[in-house]
């Protein structure tokens, strides 16, 4: 391992390395900044959505599972799209496609036609975000240089979060929420036209063919799956048709592993999931990503729609979440060497299920800074703990040809969980909501108030135990210790 860790020092001579790579850097670091404004700037322009378009409780959380409906269940085959035809055009085209589905977004005039805006932005993210990490990895050669690059990239994505929270109330309040979307495009333009003269053209070499297959049935059978869930916070759990959905997802998903076993190329390497720490680390992000999706879209709603706070306040109320995980990812850097991935990864889950359990006791009337600021720095300070070592034993044993879909399966595991976690709370919460204003009435905006503030309660009950199972999977199946990590990262730079 020394005499690896040797060669990854070595510089390479000055007259190979691409002149223009810092500023290849900085268009990349735009395109990221995007993709993360993205994902947070829309939960602060929601309520204001739902009463411009009319959208009901119970399809609310299309505008956020649209999104990462698309984006998770095409990312891998994004990067794939990205190798063979190349990274640059591709980065170009996602660029560009995101622009064009972010201003059908802004000027929607339906909740159909928001949420299929979303869907595309997610559809050409998924084609965006790994030709950006694959030209990051061909453009920085040097190890040294590589590390800065991706500390930069790491950095806009936990910065860029709470960018976007405070861009969003910004916007919603003084602007419209319409421009949370369009905000996108003047980005998007900016980052496409600096592409064309700072990044340099890539291709991998090898089998360039594509699983189609594959790519139809995992998104038939997740969209079945996350309708099912919306149809049963409309009809009930018992009807029909949310029967009907249910098993043509189960058929879908099955028919996904089976051609996945077969097909010469697949989208998703069964080979993967074979050894069980990465396989602990994907199914332990499914369930971070669905507890931890949902908080953001419920605790929005109940800051605006039940405490009253105008969309700017929101975004700051959020903000020490970010800079919770801003500061601690620091601290779990520091830890992880010397404590190993596992007891990181328990105690921070377990630390955010407390945390999201407190939220459980707000009312209509309770304050921010007792009842709601503890619960967004305990949870925050704990998922800090869990993403770093996540992201290193998701890595672990990994051979260089597969080391790209294994990094695109943690992402894609945290998008699929938040699809279906958002899917299901969101019923939760709607169904909870009813039978409260049931049971106690719904008369006047107190009453009101008091069954949606209860259906958000119920929710959070529920994702609770969600970053609850996922301690358990972490528990049950992370077996490596500080020593592996070292060896698999310095294997993973090596090639």
């Amino acid at each position: 391992m020394s005499q690896i860790a040797a060669e990854l020092d070595k510089d390479i001579p000055a007259e190979g390395l691409d002149p223009t790579r810092w500023r290849a850097l900085l268009v990349i670091a735009i395109a990221q900044l995007m993709v993360v404004l993205d994902s947070s700037i829309v939960n602060i322009a929601i309520p204001s959505a739902k009463a411009a378009l009319h959208i009901s409780s119970a399809n609310q959380q299309w505008v956020v599972t649209s999104y990462t409906l698309a984006f998770g269940s095409l990312l891998l085959l994004g990067g794939r799209i990205a190798d063979y035809v190349g990274r640059k055009k591709i980065f170009i085209i996602g660029l560009l496609g995101f622009a064009g589905a972010s201003a059908l977004g802004g000027i929607a005039s339906s909740q159909g036609l928001l949420f299929a805006a979303r869907g595309l932005q997610g559809a050409f993210g998924a084609l965006l975000t790994p030709a950006a990490l694959s030209l990051l990895n061909v453009t920085f050669t040097v190890p040294k240089e590589r590390a800065k690059a991706f500390g930069v990239y790491g950095a806009i994505s936990g910065g860029g979060a709470a960018i976007g929270l405070i861009m969003g109330g910004v916007l919603t309040e003084y602007a419209n929420w319409r421009w949370c979307l369009g905000v996108n495009v003047p980005i998007a333009i900016i980052a496409a036209i600096l592409a064309k003269p700072y990044l340099k053209e890539s291709k991998a070499v090898g089998d360039r063919s594509y699983d189609v297959p594959g790519v139809l049935t995992a998104t038939a059978g997740l969209f079945s799956l996350v309708y099912a869930f919306t149809l049963a916070a409309k009809d009930g759990w018992t009807d029909s048709h949310t029967f009907l959905f249910f098993g043509l997802a189960a058929l879908f998903l099955t028919v996904f592993i089976a051609i996945e076993m077969r097909v010469k190329n697949p989208l998703l390497p069964m080979r993967i999931l074979a050894e069980r720490n990465r396989a602990g680390s994907y199914l332990g992000s499914l369930f971070v990503g669905s507890g931890l999706f949902s908080m953001f879209l419920f605790l929005g709603l109940y800051l605006q729609v039940i405490l009253g706070y105008s969309p700017i306040r929101t975004g700051f109320a959020f903000l020490p979440f970010s800079i919770g995980i801003i500061l601690f990812a620091g601290v779990s850097a520091k830890l992880l060497p010397t404590m190993g991935p596992r007891p990181l990864m328990i105690w921070g889950l377990l630390q955010s299920t407390v945390g999201l359990l407190l939220l459980t006791r707000i009312t209509p009337t309770t304050p921010y800074f007792s009842h709601v600021l503890p619960s967004l720095l305990i949870m925050s300070t704990g998922m800090a703990l869990v993403f770093i070592p996540m992201a290193s034993t998701s890595l672990h044993g990994i051979g260089a040809h597969d080391s790209g879909v294994g990094s695109a399966m943690l992402n894609t595991s945290q998008q699929i969980g938040g699809s279906l976690g958002t899917a299901l709370l969101n019923t939760i919460a709607a169904t909870a909501t009813t039978a409260y204003i049931v049971l106690h009435g719904g008369n006047g905006k107190v009453a009101q108030y008091a069954a949606l503030t209860h259906g958000y309660t119920q929710s959070f009950k529920v994702g609770a135990g969600l970053l609850m199972v996922g301690a358990v999977v972490l528990a049950l199946t992370i077996r490596i210790g500080k020593d592996s990590l070292v060896e698999d990262d310095l294997i993973v730079a090596a090639h």
